[in-house]
């Protein structure tokens, strides 16, 4: 690490007592790897699948059930808090933890992608990013900076830098870009970041779909020494593919001691190809998203809720499953109730997914330590189609 650019010696020091990272089973034929990261708020054993309350709300599911199936951490949105109800508000209030009643660790997101979803509505600069507020059109200004005080503000655990998500497909010259912008700002946001001893700010790796630029920002990102290593720019609509061979390049050149996150990312099959290269942490709407939309997670694939074959199925909606949806709940209930716009439908959907979600790291988590994570991943793979 170059002089100048390293945290003061008592702020490391403390950093590390209050964020720690160990790694505590590798898996002899993959870069998988268990782990723990320890927060202030309590350990989260890695790899981890992190629900998004963008919102400060895991859409349909209230936390006491969060906590019965042990969520670790949630996820809440800069963009969207700051937005609504306001970071003012949320600060009176006691900060995010009191203000969703929830007490357990907490990553917010920078913003950068929520930014990057509304670019027709937005202008960018060095500086920052311009936008039009998607509520009701008002003109709000986010740089590094800011985003970093919004996120200290709501007094989350783990804080994400302000960074451009680069979209696909770009050519090499403006992924380059992007990225060194990206790098840029991550160093502004290290340079803001004053409350290090009960927040952990990662760094997040930009340079589209191009190996060397992924790489360059890997070294880059590096120099600032930050708690941990964010992948940002996937699932952007890249073939997976290139997402599965991009990681497979990088998971021997990130720091092995820092927690690695892969940001917004994805379907369980994504998930167990990801663990394979060296991923810890995860999140992904697609849990309650697509429980609102009638697709519920098996061990067997993705199943479609609303189809007729259901509509006098006795049976749980998976076998294998041990959550309270399919402890009590059949398949041909789940279906009417999905075709009826019943609300408790979005509820029990969403309760199953998670639960899903949760077992599957469970059981990830399990086979590392046992060092056979590669047969379980063939087998899982194998019978695991996402196109039922």
């Amino acid at each position: 690490m170059k002089p100048g650019l390293c945290l003061s010696s008592r702020a490391v020091i403390y950093c590390l007592l209050m964020f720690n990272f160990r790694i505590l089973h590798k898996d002899p034929e993959t870069a998988g790897r268990a782990g723990v990261l320890s927060t202030p708020r309590g350990d989260i054993d890695t790899p981890v699948f992190m629900p998004v309350g963008t919102a400060g709300a895991v859409k349909a599911v209230p936390h006491e059930f969060l906590e019965k199936m042990k969520v670790q951490i949630i996820l809440g949105n800069t963009y969207h808090l700051y937005l609504r109800p306001g970071t003012e508000v949320i600060a009176r209030l006691g900060g995010l933890h009191k203000f969703i009643a929830w007490s357990g660790p907490i990553l917010t997101d920078s913003g950068g992608f929520q930014v990057f979803s509304h670019r027709q509505l937005r202008k960018l600069n060095e500086n920052g990013v311009e936008f039009k507020s998607h509520l009701d059109g008002s003109s709000h200004f986010i740089s590094p900076e800011k985003s970093i005080e919004i996120q200290e503000t709501l007094g989350s655990d783990i804080i994400m830098a302000f960074d451009e998500c680069t979209p696909y497909p770009v050519t090499r010259k403006e992924a380059e870009a992007s990225m060194l912008l990206s790098a840029r700002w991550a160093a502004r946001c290290r340079d803001a970041w004053t409350n290090r001893e009960s927040q952990a700010l990662f760094g997040i790796i930009q340079g589209g779909m191009y190996t060397d630029l992924r790489k360059s920002c890997v070294e880059i990102i590096g120099e600032l020494d930050l708690p941990g290593v964010a992948m940002g720019g996937f699932s952007v609509g890249e073939p997976k593919e290139i997402m599965y061979e991009l990681l497979e390049s990088l998971s021997g050149y990130l720091p092995c001691e820092k927690p690695h996150y892969l940001m917004g990312v994805g379907t369980p099959a994504d998930i167990v190809e990801a663990v394979s290269r060296g991923i810890d942490m995860f999140d992904c709407v697609l849990p309650t998203r697509n429980a609102r939309n009638g697709m519920l997670f098996t061990w067997n694939g993705p199943l479609r809720i609303k189809n007729s074959v259901y509509s006098r199925d006795e049976s749980p909606l998976d076998e294998k499953c041990r959550c309270p949806v399919c402890a009590r709940y059949s398949r041909a209930y789940l279906r009417h109730l999905f075709i009826s716009g019943e609300i408790l439908s979005c509820t029990l959907n969403s309760l199953h997914n998670l639960y899903f979600y949760a077992a599957l790291m469970k059981r990830i988590r399990k086979e590392l330590r046992k060092g056979s994570f590669l047969s379980f991943s063939k087998k899982f793979l194998e019978s695991y189609h996402e196109d039922n």
